[in-house]
Order: C-alpha cells, then sequence, then structure tokens
C-alpha cells in the first residue's frame, strides 16, 4: 500500500539522519524502527518484550490507533505530533523527557528551523481588550484546583528563582518574588501596581515584608476570586486591593510596577504602547520590573519546528514572544530606560521540571478535574516547554527600568543592592 511505502520511506530516512531510540507501531501490529536500540536505551534500562530472542527496547514508542493519523505522524513538526497525541490518535509508551527529545528529534529530521519572518507575517493578532481577556480566561479560567496540583502553595505561575540550585520550588518562588522587589527597591508605604496579579502571591508579600500599598490586576476571573481571599485571610485589605481590570483601564500613578508573565500577551506590533502605558502610570521617580518569556530567534519567530503553533490552538491563544531586542526597543519607544536585564533561562527550565514532574505525580487527580484532551494537552505543554528553555529555543528575562531622560546621578552605581537588600529593606 502507497502509506506503508512512505512509513518504511520515512522511519529509514530518520534512521539514517537521527538514529532516534523510538519505535512506531500501528493498529495493525506493524512496527517501524527509527534507530538501532541498546541497552542504554531501553525504557527499563534493558531488553523489552522481544527480549527473549535478545532484542533490546527502545526509549519511546508511539503506538498510532487509527490510519487518521498517519497524515500528521509523515509531517511530524511538533505541532503535529501533539495534535495526534492531544487527540488520542496516539499513545506513547516511554520516560516523558525522553518522548518529548524523540518528538523534537522527529520534528528537527522532517523540517528545518522555520524562519522568523514566515512565522511574524503569520502570528499577529489583533488584541483588542475583549479578545485579551478570551484569551486568559481560556488559560487560567481551568480551575484553582487544577493549578494547585502542580504549583507551589502559593500558586507563582511564573519562572521561580533557584539561587543556589537546589532549592525547592516553593523556596525558589519566594526567592524570586524577593529577588524582584529588591531589584525595584520597594520600600515601606510606597504604592506598587502589579500588572497580571494571578493569585495575588507578589502583592501579599510586597505589602508583607515590604510595607507596600498594592493593586493588583488581573483578567482572569478564578484568579481575581482566589486572590482576594488571600488577601482577606492574610488581613491585608487595608494595604491591597484585587481588581478585575484590564491594565490599559488603570489610572493613577505609582512609585513602582512589576509585570510578572503578562505582557507574552501582550502581541508584538503592541509592545511600544504597551510599555508607553506603563510609562504614564509610572511616578516620576519610580522603577518598573518587566519578568518575560521571549523568542531566542533574533526575527522574533517563537518556538521553532512548530511548537508556536502548537501552544497558540491548545496553550496560549493570541500569545506572541518577542526577542529581547525587541523588548528593550520597544521600551525606549514607550518612554522607558532599561537599566537591569538579566536572563533566567535556566531557572525557567529548572521550574518546569518541578512542574511537569508534579503533573506526573498527581496524574490521577487531574484526570478528575479535566477530560483527556485538556489532560494531554498540558502534559506535553509543560514538558515541552522544559525542553525548549533548557536547549535554548526560548529565553525568559527580567528586565528593570525607569522613565527616559533622567540624570545618571540618579542610577546605582552596581548592582550590589540586589543581593544584599540593603537599600530596599531592612526586615527579615
Amino acid at each position: 500500500m502507497l502509506w506503508e511505502n512512505k512509513l518504511a520511506q520515512w522511519s529509514a530516512g530518520v534512521r539514517a539522519r537521527a538514529n532516534l531510540p523510538a519505535r512506531l507501531t500501528l493498529w495493525d501490529g506493524k512496527s517501524y524502527d527509527f534507530g538501532e536500540f541498546s541497552e542504554a536505551t531501553g525504557a527499563d534500562g534493558g531488553k523489552g518484550a522481544d527480549g527473549a530472542n535478545g532484542a533490546f527496547a527502545p526509549a519511546v514508542t508511539l503506538h498510532v490507533k487509527t490510519p487518521a493519523a498517519l497524515s500528521l505522524m509523515l509531517q511530524p513538526t511538533l505541532d503535529n505530533l501533539g495534535e495526534a497525541y492531544v487527540k488520542s490518535k496516539i499513545d506513547i509508551e516511554g520516560k516523558l523527557s525522553d518522548v518529548i527529545d524523540i518528538a523534537y528529534g522527529l520534528a528537527k529530521t522532517s523540517i528545518d528551523k522555520p524562519s522568523g519572518a514566515l512565522q511574524n507575517m503569520a502570528r499577529y493578532f489583533a488584541h483588542t481588550k475583549s479578545s485579551d481577556k478570551k484569551s486568559i480566561e481560556y488559560h487560567y479560567d481551568v480551575s484553582n484546583e487544577f493549578y494547585q496540583l502542580f504549583l507551589d502553595a502559593n500558586m507563582v505561575y511564573s519562572c521561580a528563582y533557584f539561587e543556589n540550585g537546589d532549592e525547592d520550588l516553593g523556596t525558589a518562588q519566594l526567592k524570586k518574588i524577593d529577588h524582584i522587589l529588591t531589584k525595584i527597591e520597594l520600600k515601606p508605604g510606597q504604592t506598587l501596581l502589579d500588572i497580571g496579579c494571578g493569585w495575588g502571591a507578589l502583592v501579599i508579600r510586597a505589602a508583607q515584608k515590604f510595607g507596600a500599598r498594592c493593586v493588583g490586576v488581573t483578567l482572569s476571573q478564578n484568579q481575581f476570586d482566589l486572590a482576594t481571599e488571600r488577601v482577606r485571610a492574610a488581613g491585608l485589605q487595608d494595604r491591597i486591593e484585587i481588581r478585575l481590570q484590564d491594565y490599559r483601564d488603570v489610572t493613577g500613578q505609582f512609585d513602582r510596577i512589576t509585570s510578572v508573565g503578562m505582557f507574552e500577551h501582550v502581541g508584538r506590533k503592541n509592545l511600544p504602547e504597551y510599555f508607553r502605558r506603563v510609562q504614564q502610570l509610572l511616578a516620576d521617580d519610580g522603577v518598573v520590573m518587566n519578568h518575560g518569556i521571549t523568542s531566542s530567534d533574533p526575527e522574533g519567530g517563537g518556538v521553532s519546528y512548530g511548537g508556536g503553533d502548537f501552544i497558540d490552538r491548545y496553550v496560549f491563544p493570541n500569545g506572541e514572544l518577542p526577542h529581547i531586542s525587541l523588548a528593550l526597543q520597544a521600551m525606549q519607544q514607550g518612554g522607558l530606560e532599561a537599566f537591569d536585564v538579566e536572563n533566567l533561562r535556566r531557572h525557567y527550565a529548572q521550574t518546569l521540571r518541578c512542574w511537569s514532574d508534579a503533573y506526573e505525580a498527581n496524574a490521577e487527580k487531574l484526570h478528575t478535574l479535566v477530560d483527556e484532551e485538556k489532560f494531554r494537552i498540558w502534559r506535553v505543554y509543560l514538558a515541552g516547554c522544559a525542553y525548549a528553555f533548557e536547549n535554548d529555543d526560548v529565553a525568559i528575562y527580567q528586565i528593570v527600568g525607569r522613565k527616559a531622560g533622567r540624570a545618571a546621578k540618579t542610577l546605582p552605581w552596581s548592582r550590589r543592592y540586589i543581593y544584599d537588600g540593603t537599600s530596599a529593606l531592612n526586615a527579615s
């Protein structure tokens, strides 16, 4: 049959180019190997079901359940492979980290890394207040219980800060928040606006430990409800206001502004206007910190090998990743001067591994909260993102800035204050 010839040719090409420790099996029992297997590659560290005749097992086995999946398999972009998995057209055996390695390996053998220019043309989205709210609701309003099963106790859904590399996730997330608030030199009595406040962890920490008066805004009803409840439980209603509000509708001025994991939703062409609005909300002597994911493609092409298309369709609708150079340019166009930039890519790879491990450990409970498709989407999303950050497909930067045009003498001499905290706070 034609498809059998195509599969044989394709698998032979994969073996020749990549020698992947994976096997493809069909609904009728036929199988195709993508490489040679050894004792080290076996999913169980040794021989598989056919070990009696001396054969070793593959690290990953892809079970194609229906002929309808073949068109996706023969064009194995990350988007196509992800679709085949989340739509239950294929099942997969093997360690999740090995599965992700194989997926990237298959994509790399079949397509060249797409150019950023082409992706840019296809991935400009209309970012209205209504569409942005719908996108945020799609991603964040799964359920609070869903997120609680793989995030830390404070439900911080952004890159943690592993100062020494051996911290548990909860400790690393608190260190991240303190790292941010110390970077912006938050002082008692100052006002802080947190754009995209999540479930309130940063503003609660800012009020409790740093003595700030805070406003947190989110477009997610679930986040708003739980953040409001947490502020009330902490007895901080007089210092923290949580709003279900678009940042474009915020008025007034703030001594400090933070935006953590939010500007990815703004859209590349809208970044100058986003930073201009931040500049308008910032006090003349204020400090802003933007913490966001960036593309490693200098053309701003996003996640390669079709990964960005999968994320847009199934995880983050309308998300767009700029290159760090574009983010810095947009800040300047918006009237802000960047004076400190830190790459936390290693930290996010570790954060995502922690989330992915917790997701796997709580798979049974998660299955009771979402349907099979949603469960599979998040499973491959978390593990796939860990791979992307580990391998420089995407990055994440914290950028500290202020209003442009101020005198140089108002800048710090060094970054020492960020690490000793002496100019930010004296409390524990």
